[in-house]
């Protein structure tokens, strides 16, 4: 039988002694309004490096945000020491609602999803045309992970001294995605990175590859001042090239011209998170052609109302493959 009620006012109710002698727990957190909002550069080791205010600060995650963790990109809300001086850090109480997000698997069979980099506008993907080898697998994969985390996709090809483009260009060219060609000796000098950089003013963008192709030695090109300007080479009997970026880094355009976010190099770009209904939403003069198709299609069965929508003339046959191609590559491996 309870002996006091739900809601009482007495004074002699015997309460749990505090052996710790601290203020009990409680519900209740923290708004933090004096925080103030900073863009996180780089993760390293549970440290955030982010920039505030124009000063460069080290922070740490508040154990309040439990397992929910900051990326390359993200934009977060600081309190504590922001004076950037050394020895000194903050800690960083909240995560903003993200714009974008690049996400991969380990690979197809793993269910962990990993945020590679947020709000990002846009993926540059760097592929070598030859020394490696390109990879349009991964390419393609690459492709999918920007259409469905919500950044638009950029072509870097590399090394067009070794090989044409033509071939390549002719894959992906029904895709309406922009691209820039570049040799060996544009990448020395110079040459290249100012063609590519006339496809990042202000967005930030970020840069994925597989090792070997030159994606570091671009990013150093467009960041001069960067002090990372160790490269790889490719392994002769492998043909992949070690990697030298560790860890995503956002480095910033001279003249506030936007943001580079150079990423470690890809070994594999797994799509097991992917929602194959959103990758559609990449082709809109295919998304009205939808309307008639069966619940939970596939886009690749003999029901989709895609293969009429495109022989009624509203699309390019080409453009269906396209997408068909792109979903697919979830059920492929990149060596494929």
């Amino acid at each position: 039988m309870r002996r006091y009620g739900k809601h009482t006012d007495e004074d002699d109710i015997r309460q749990r002694p505090n052996r710790k002698g601290n203020r009990p727990r409680t519900n209740i957190r923290p708004k933090h309004e004096e925080a103030v909002e900073g863009m996180v550069l780089t993760v390293d080791r549970g440290r955030l490096t982010c920039l505030v205010e124009g000063t460069v600060v080290m922070a740490m995650k508040a154990r309040e945000l439990g397992r929910k963790a900051a990326v390359v990109g993200d934009r977060v809300a600081i309190i504590g020491d922001l004076s950037g001086q050394k020895d000194t850090l903050a800690r960083i109480v909240r995560i903003e609602p993200r714009t974008s997000v690049l996400r991969r698997t380990a690979d197809d069979d793993d269910p962990f999803e990993r945020v590679v980099v947020a709000n990002a506008d846009q993926l540059a993907i760097v592929t070598a045309l030859a020394d490696p080898e390109p990879r349009p697998r991964l390419i393609d994969r690459c492709l999918v992970a920007a259409f469905d985390g919500g950044l638009t996709p950029l072509l870097v090809l590399t090394k067009s001294d070794l090989a044409q483009p033509d071939k390549l260009l002719e894959l992906y060219g029904h895709l309406d995605i922009p691209h820039v060609v570049t040799s060996r000796e544009e990448l020395e000098n110079g040459a290249a990175a100012d063609r590519v950089r006339e496809e990042l003013d202000g967005k930030i963008t970020a840069f994925v590859g597989h090792s070997g192709v030159g994606k570091t030695t671009l990013v150093n090109a467009l960041v001069p001042e960067d002090r990372r300007r160790v490269t790889g080479h490719v392994n002769a009997v492998t043909g992949r090239g070690r990697h030298t970026t560790t860890s995503a880094l956002a480095l910033p355009l001279a003249g506030d011209a936007g943001w580079v976010i150079d990423t470690p190099g890809l070994r594999s770009f797994g799509l097991h998170h992917v929602d194959p209904s959103r990758v559609i939403l990449a082709f809109p003069d295919l998304v009205p052609g939808t309307e008639g198709c069966p619940r939970a299609c596939s886009h690749d069965e003999p029901d989709c109302a895609l293969d009429q929508w495109v022989a009624d003339g509203h699309a390019d046959p080409a453009r269906l493959y396209s997408l068909r191609r792109l979903l697919a590559t979830r059920e492929r491996t990149e060596g494929d």
